[in-house]
């Protein structure tokens, strides 16, 4: 079994979903993150963008912010879903071998990385 190395790894995306009964709370949860942690916040988008089948807002952060911006989020995002995936270069293996979630996994649409 060969294992990856993480050296290259320096920069991280959690994508934050919501929907219109959960909007409020999402929104406060990513500009708390801005403020406590520094980590860059995205559009909120109130419609399925990208890859994501749901509402979403992007937290960006980096290697140095991990641990903490993700004990956070998993203490505090209140049944909101979560995906959590590094920045490889390689599109498609961060949002499926190289995701993790918290909350309820979502089914991506994997053909925009085609």
């Amino acid at each position: 079994m060969e294992f990856q190395d993480i050296s290259s790894i320096e920069k991280y995306h959690a994508h934050v979903y919501f929907d219109e009964s959960t909007v409020e709370p999402a929104k406060a949860l990513c500009e708390e993150a801005g403020k406590r942690f520094g980590v860059t916040v995205g559009r909120m988008h109130h419609r399925p963008i990208g890859p994501h089948p749901c509402w979403s807002c992007q937290l960006a952060f980096d290697r140095n912010q991990h641990t903490d911006l993700l004990t956070w989020l998993a203490l505090n995002r209140n049944g909101l879903t979560i995906l959590i995936h590094p920045l490889s270069g390689n599109d498609l293996l961060d949002h499926t071998a190289y995701a993790s979630w918290m909350g309820e996994p979502q089914a991506l649409k994997l053909d925009v990385f085609k």
